[in-house]
């Protein structure tokens, strides 16, 4: 009865903090069901608290950091209760070397067990290039893909500067090292050096791909000229193996992990947030931030 009449009295006095502190408990709840759901895993159909589990990767956005993707790939890798892993792939590419290394790890993984890629709105150029090393690779008729290639950026503003009076100077110790400044346009022999870096990156994506999807090299450089195509089109090329959609390309890996029935889905990979954005998110508030790096891209 004393500890009632205390805890009144107590939200009475202070009612806004301890507003607070009530704000803060729901939030702590809500994070802990949120932990315990990616625990147990969500399934197609509910949740499963089944043994037989299906890893699902996310590749969304432009490709300029591998770390996280990578992880969780390696992560499901590892599981052995994972008997499959379904790649969802949104990406219209991005960097080559982070492109290159979730190529990799799909092809470690797909050594391991059963991979099914299913394509989005797009994946193209780095987002084909992660994925080919699917055994197979599922895309709706409409879904953007391929577009191999290679693409550099340049911009100067050399006559701009000119008008203003402005004259730069680049001092360097050899003569491709200033290539790309804004302050100076091409050389020939920048300009030459760049393209055979350039002509060396999309013999390393033909390969690779041509590597990953069985198929003859001259058949992938044939196509390799930066040209983007439908899914259905994709599907006549030999890029892509089925048309269909996610829940489709879901069915098929299940039907090839022989997992008859519902399955936990383990979905990632994960993305953190502060406790800001926790607590904000409690009240469907988005909170996104967005940059980007331009370097060496696929096209």
């Amino acid at each position: 009865m004393r500890m009632e009449e205390t805890n009144t009295r107590f939200s009475q006095r202070h009612p806004l903090l301890f507003g607070v502190m009530m704000i803060i408990l729901a939030v702590a709840l809500i994070m802990g069901a949120a932990a315990f759901i990616r625990a147990i895993g969500w399934t197609n159909g509910g949740f499963s608290l089944g043994k037989d589990k299906i890893g699902v990767v996310h590749i969304e956005g432009m490709i300029l950091d591998s770390t996280k993707i990578v992880n969780w790939i390696r992560t499901l890798k590892e599981d052995d209760d994972v008997k499959g892993v379904l790649l969802r792939v949104n990406s219209p590419g991005g960097s080559i070397a982070p492109s290159q290394e979730i190529f990799q790890a799909v092809t470690e993984l797909s050594d391991a067990k059963p991979v099914v890629a299913s394509y989005g709105t797009v994946a193209a150029s780095g987002g084909y290039y992660a994925s080919a090393p699917a055994q197979i690779i599922m895309a709706n008729p409409g879904s953007i893909t391929a577009s191999i290639g290679v693409m550099a950026e340049f911009v100067t503003v050399t006559d701009a500067l000119q008008k203003l009076g402005i004259k730069p100077e680049v001092l360097t110790t050899g003569k491709y090292k200033a290539a790309g400044t804004p302050m100076r346009e091409l050389t020939y022999d920048q300009r030459e050096q760049l393209l055979g870096m350039m002509q060396d990156l999309h013999a390393q994506f033909v390969d690779d791909v041509a590597r990953a999807r069985g198929m003859k090299r001259e058949r992938v450089a044939a196509i390799a000229d930066g040209r983007a195509v439908t899914g259905r089109q994709a599907l006549a090329l030999g890029l892509v193996d089925m048309l269909g959609s996610q829940q489709q390309a879901f069915e098929k890996l299940k039907e090839i992990c022989l997992i008859e029935g519902k399955a936990v889905l383990l979905e990632g990979p994960i993305e953190e947030k502060t406790m800001l954005e926790e607590f904000v998110g409690s009240f469907n508030i988005d909170l996104t931030s967005t940059t980007g790096v331009w370097t060496f891209s696929f096209k």
